[in-house]
């Protein structure tokens, strides 16, 4: 299975005429937010690929339009926003605070987007505010086992869990109710944005209990391996 991962500023290699030719074999595209819809509608329409996305705490001038009705959802996979009573679509699925199954890959995915409040701007959560958007997916994701026998595959998210791979100003702090979903919910693999990376050799990847914890900023391909490990 391979999965290419966006947030936080466009790629060039994705932004790009090439972008077929490079990957135009990945199963799924996930954004951890902090990109505008334009470049959402360019990846969508030249790949042609389940898309899912959050929002962070920047580019939120259309997030009203993604506020979904519910926060018990069964399977919102493949709906177009149409469907789920929105005028506006960019041909993906928003999933903040849902859960949902990926039809084409039986991918289990939570959406938990925005960052720690640091000033009055929109999309900002403290610590309760986070765990209660947690708590409205513990219904689904208790569904999940029981259907599918895990909860959870992967957590997007937009910003990084708390002293996983985050910085100690308020705004790049990550959430420590993170590190609790994953201690409750075993995903496979967390994956976030918001926190840059200048130098883009570092490495991403930090292990947390049983989670791949992954920097996907700007771009970065989840693949797979057959033992089940990733590269």
């Amino acid at each position: 299975m391979k999965i290419l991962c966006i947030s936080d500023t466009k790629d060039l290699l994705v932004y790009s005429p090439n972008i077929v030719e490079r990957y135009g074999d990945v199963d799924l595209i996930l954004s951890a937010g902090d990109l505008p819809l334009k470049y959402y509608e360019f990846i969508i329409s030249t790949l042609n690929k389940p898309f899912y996305f959050i929002f962070g705490n920047h580019d939120l001038k259309h997030l009203h339009r993604f506020k979904r009705q519910s926060f018990f959802e069964i399977d919102l996979a493949h709906q177009s926003f149409q469907e789920q009573g929105f005028a506006f679509s960019v041909g993906g699925d928003c999933i903040e605070g849902k859960v949902i199954r990926d039809r084409s890959t039986g991918l289990l995915i939570a959406g938990l987007g925005g960052s720690m409040k640091y000033n009055s701007g929109e999309h900002q959560f403290n610590e309760v505010q986070m765990m209660a958007r947690l708590i409205h997916m513990i219904p689904r994701l208790v569904y999940n086992r029981l259907r599918y026998g895990r909860f959870l595959d992967i957590l997007l998210t937009h910003a990084p869990p708390r002293s996983v791979g985050d910085r100690e100003d308020l705004c790049h702090r990550g959430f420590k109710v993170f590190r609790i979903a994953m201690k409750w919910f075993r995903p496979k693999y967390l994956l976030h944005g918001h926190v840059h990376l200048i130098d883009m050799n570092r490495d991403r990847e930090t292990r947390f209990l049983d989670t791949e914890v992954i920097n996907v900023y700007s771009s970065y391909v989840l693949q797979e391996t057959d033992d089940g490990g990733s590269q």
